[in-house]
């Protein structure tokens, strides 16, 4: 974004996201009741961005007649695309990075998103996706005894020790999202967007994951070391805590809450097709839990209602950008819908690798991704000015 903003002599403003951040409309009692979050969804904070694009032309020297890209990354990414559908006056065109618009109801099947995870391991090292695919009968194995719960807790110098079912359930939904994230930032530089991780983290972490068929106690103690790649690359950690899979705040708290509501994402696994354990889609478990939380349940259907779905080829100039490493590009457009609503594909790209700085390891496919986007947002801006100029 830097790089492009620099090209085009643009001025690049981030808009805090109402709930998110210090965004918050009712103090620290935000997220105390259902009644004060009634006001967190896609819908209001796109009215925002709306009303800040106002206001800042209106306050800034020499803006009142600028045009508008708007730039966004995974939610951001979606929002960008919804605020061109939603506000096309106020904004010229749409750069919506990994943005999964079409994960929602049974508008992709609800594999997709661990068949490319998998996949991302399967490219990465022999038997490295075999390797996680048999772990977890092997960590039922062992949990189903209190001296393999210790032996899980020591082995992988767990901050508190397993002791229920629901600890051993926790550890591994714990073990999913590490692979899950790694997934998602297998950068070609060494990153700390999520932890601090070496260049293509996944071979790193497939190093050790070379043996499949080993003792229970053997294959769990080569993956320890791959979730310590992800988690102690740095060396700094003493212990793991299950409760915590990234470094920064992502402002999760909020959504959760919209999770609950109207970002309803479908996902299953099989362990067939996927190297997770088997996991069907089950809605009204789904609500029931976000009952108990937040006391709301979800409405699945609000999303393509109110954004189209696929239905989206009356709107135009959004460029959706999807990497081929990501699995939340199983939910995004990757192909092209119309001459104006375009997809580009970036086969080594992982999640919204084309939003980050220019590197000297960027691979071939995001340079050209980025040449494309530049390309479309000066059309887009010399349309604009052409259609002044005529007026």
């Amino acid at each position: 974004m830097w790089n492009i903003a620099e090209e085009l002599g643009a001025i690049l403003i981030f808009a805090e996201h109402r709930y998110y951040g210090k965004s918050l409309p009712f103090g620290n009692k935000s997220f105390d009741d259902a009644r004060y979050l009634n006001y967190l969804t896609s819908e209001q904070a796109l009215a925002d961005f709306a009303v800040l694009v106002q206001h800042l032309k209106k306050t800034i020297p020499g803006a009142q007649d600028t045009p508008v890209v708007a730039i966004g990354g995974s939610y951001g990414g979606m929002l960008a695309a919804w605020f061109r559908m939603k506000y096309p006056h106020v904004v010229a065109g749409a750069l919506a990075a990994s943005a999964p618009i079409w994960q929602f109801e049974d508008l992709v099947p609800c594999g997709t998103f661990y068949s490319i995870v998998t996949q991302d391991f399967h490219k990465s090292g022999n038997c490295c996706a075999e390797s996680i695919q048999n772990s977890w009968a092997a960590i039922n194995r062992l949990a189903s005894t209190a001296e393999g719960m210790r032996w899980l807790s020591c082995a992988f110098r767990m901050c508190s020790p397993l002791k229920t079912k629901q600890d051993a359930a926790a550890f591994k939904a714990w073990l999913s999202e590490t692979w899950v994230n790694l997934a998602m930032v297998d950068y070609p530089y060494k990153a700390n967007f999520l932890q601090p991780l070496p260049a293509w983290p996944i071979q790193v972490v497939c190093e050790h994951l070379q043996e499949s068929k080993l003792s229970d106690k053997a294959l769990l103690k080569n993956i320890f070391q791959a979730v310590n790649v992800y988690y102690n690359y740095s060396g700094d950690a003493s212990c793991f805590n299950l409760t915590q899979t990234a470094t920064q705040s992502l402002g999760m708290q909020g959504w959760y809450y919209q999770a609950c509501t109207e970002m309803v994402m479908p996902m299953c696994s099989d362990g067939v097709n996927d190297m997770f354990e088997p996991q069907k889609w089950d809605l009204r478990a789904y609500s029931d839990d976000c009952y108990k939380v937040w006391g709301v349940r979800p409405r699945p259907s609000w999303i393509p209602t109110a954004y189209g779905g696929r239905n989206i080829s009356s709107h135009s100039n959004i460029i959706f950008s999807n990497g081929g490493l990501d699995p939340w590009s199983g939910g995004g457009v990757t192909r092209n819908i119309t001459d104006t609503l375009v997809a580009i594909m970036i086969p080594e790209g992982a999640h919204h690798l084309d939003l980050r700085s220019n590197s000297p390891y960027d691979p071939n496919s995001v340079l050209q991704a980025r040449m494309q986007e530049v390309h479309f947002m000066k059309l887009w801006v010399k349309k604009i000015q052409q259609d002044k100029r005529r007026k």
